[in-house]
């Protein structure tokens, strides 16, 4: 993979148990630089802290959601341009129609492995791809 290994991510989820899953996904990939938040809220105020390289978002949570999450790092000139993965239960289209129109930059439906999860990174880096030797 030869995405930016050091570039600090933010996991976004309210079951600590999914924060520390994706998380160990993330070093299994890799990524030391890893950093979460409980809600969109959390993840918004920690996002005009600090610069991400990478935001992984889960859809469900409350009070803020991670759609509601997109649309706000989307409508903000100093977040719009980063990289938001949106991670959900549920493969509706409707869903994934409204992920994409508010700008997301990929989709990963749960459950879902360390492959799956460097191939859905890999593809919203792609300029980040090694030559072919």
């Amino acid at each position: 993979m030869a995405v930016d290994l050091s570039m600090p991510v933010l996991v976004v989820d309210d079951y600590n148990t999914m924060i520390r899953i994706i998380g160990n996904l993330l070093r299994q990939l890799g990524f030391a630089d890893i950093d979460d938040a409980s809600d969109g809220a959390a993840a918004l105020a920690k996002m005009r802290r600090r610069k991400y390289g990478l935001v992984i978002s889960d859809w469900n949570m409350e009070p803020m959601t991670g759609f509601t999450l997109l649309q706000e790092v989307r409508a903000d000139p100093d977040l719009f341009a980063t990289p938001f993965i949106m991670v959900t239960a549920e493969s509706k289209t409707e869903n994934v129609i409204a992920a994409k129109k508010a700008g997301v930059s990929n989709y990963i439906v749960k459950p879902f492995n360390a492959q799956t999860l460097r191939l859905k990174i890999e593809a919203v880096f792609p300029d980040s791809h090694a030559p072919a030797a």
